[in-house]
């Protein structure tokens, strides 16, 4: 392979981030659909749904299949997919539990079982969005893991033997193999994952949104659900700020926002996550970098970068940051951060060098639900009137669809397959209160960018390990 010139001195981070736009660039676009008028008039429904992102969207779509006549009212506090739904890079893994080696380490005999739910979630994600002709760009690329460090390699070997163990493909690659399918000075490694899927974040909202209003959900923006009582006669009230909604049962879809229920206030933290795009690219320039197919890209740190292309010829770059706020705060003005984006532009430019003068369109951060275990739970309060799927952290585009079928299967009373894992069965470990919170995050972060720099676990992260316990985006 012929190499072309490399650029000798990158542009300053900030000059090529000047005339980047502030929003995600998934959702900075003419098509995005009109919001939905806001709740005004008290009213009935046998379901409420409360969230307009992935896992709101997929259980009112699901619950009408299931029970066409359902009276189903889906409530936004904003507009769908404006929280994390609309802001993620678009991978969509088939894995339910954040990768095999998460759902080994915690649930090391349902292996089997969590692996099969949730292969076949994917296929059933890919069949109703035939079904319901969402078009989102759903295809199944692939993703490359790739190494920087001796350790990182290494790490990429025992995930390929631990894969191989459980019947999950993936193939080893070496440096020249790495390089057919991208090329850069800084890896050296990598792990072939052909049962990954990219989509377009926000079309999938708006596809999901579509057919959940063809199916006949009414849906409520910027209505805000500020409280639930649970002791109403005949099933919940939920308080929004000009209505009143009486629902026989109540499927709680929240994602990070403030909990509805005081039991699940220490169970997820907000973690910010930042991602840039490149303005759109020339073949040229895709092809200096060898970047020729469709596939996706993450690296093998703690601090972990997630790369793709996307449609009009453009690069998301995007993670390494995971910023935690004291006292769980969570506020649209944290999603901008000029000191992440200009790390993430430097990064950038020493990753594909040849690329260095490439200016960026959009700038953007969003948050995640994270849990102690880094994977979703589920469960119902209100003696069964109410369910609730959350904290999928940052895999959970594919396992939505998994924790609303889990949700409505919990308000019917039903033991099914989905219901059955320990996952489901079992809430995650809460997070201590503050200040302990933010010291324990603290030192997980430092402890995790040491492990990156020099390939040793230290022993805090031993010590979590030991205990299943995490901090992760």
């Amino acid at each position: 392979m012929t190499s072309a010139p490399e650029t000798s001195r990158p542009a300053d981070p900030r000059s090529r981030l000047r005339h980047a736009a502030p929003v995600p660039y998934w959702l900075d676009r003419p098509e995005s659909p009109g919001a939905r008028p806001r709740l005004t008039e008290d009213t009935v429904c046998d379901l409420a749904v409360v969230g307009g992102g992935y896992t709101g969207l997929w259980t009112a779509l699901l619950a009408k299949r299931r029970f066409p006549r359902l009276d189903v009212l889906l409530l936004e506090q904003r507009t769908c997919g404006h929280a994390a739904s609309g802001r993620n890079g678009g991978f969509c893994s088939p894995s339910l539990t954040h990768g095999l080696a998460n759902g080994v380490a915690r649930w090391p005999g349902e292996t089997g079982l969590l692996q099969r739910l949730g292969a076949a979630n994917f296929d059933a994600f890919e069949r109703d969005l035939e079904t319901y002709g969402i078009d989102c760009g759903f295809a199944r690329t692939g993703k490359v893991t790739v190494a920087a460090t001796e350790w990182q390699a290494r790490a990429l070997t025992e995930a390929a033997a631990l894969s191989a163990r459980h019947g999950e493909a993936a193939t080893l690659l070496d440096g020249d193999e790495v390089r057919a399918y991208v090329d850069s000075p800084l890896w050296s490694a990598g792990l072939w994952s052909p049962d990954y899927a990219l989509l377009d974040p926000a079309r999938l909202v708006w596809g999901l949104r579509r057919a959940c209003l063809e199916a006949g959900v009414r849906i409520a923006e910027h209505t805000e659900v500020q409280a639930l009582n649970t002791r109403a006669r005949g099933g919940v009230r939920l308080r929004t700020p000009y209505a009143e909604v009486r629902a026989g049962k109540v499927a709680l879809a929240t994602n990070i926002y403030r909990p509805l229920l005081r039991r699940l206030s220490l169970t997820m933290v907000p973690v910010y996550d930042y991602a840039l795009v490149t303005e759109p690219l020339t073949d040229d320039q895709l092809g200096s970098i060898g970047w020729l197919g469709d596939h996706g890209i993450t690296d093998a740190g703690n601090q972990f970068h997630y790369l793709r292309k996307t449609d009009d010829r453009r690069i998301l770059f995007g993670g390494y940051d995971a910023i935690y706020h004291y006292g769980s705060r969570a506020d649209e003005h944290l999603t901008q951060r000029a000191e992440t984006f200009e790390t993430l532009a430097r990064q950038f430019a020493e990753t594909f060098p040849r690329l260095a003068d490439v200016n960026f369109s959009h700038a953007w951060g969003g948050i995640i639900d994270s849990t102690t275990r880094f994977c979703m739970f589920a469960g119902t309060a209100a003696r069964g009137r109410i369910s609730y799927a959350l904290g999928f952290t940052g895999l959970g585009v594919g396992a939505t669809r998994y924790g609303a079928q889990v949700m409505l299967d919990l308000l019917a009373g039903r033991r099914t397959e989905a219901t059955s894992p320990a996952m489901i069965r079992r809430p995650p470990v809460p997070f201590p209160p503050e200040p302990v919170r933010y010291l324990g995050i603290q030192a997980t972060r430092h402890s995790m960018a040491r492990e990156d720099e020099a390939g040793v676990r230290n022993l805090w992260l031993r010590t979590l390990d030991r205990l299943g316990l995490g901090f992760d985006s």
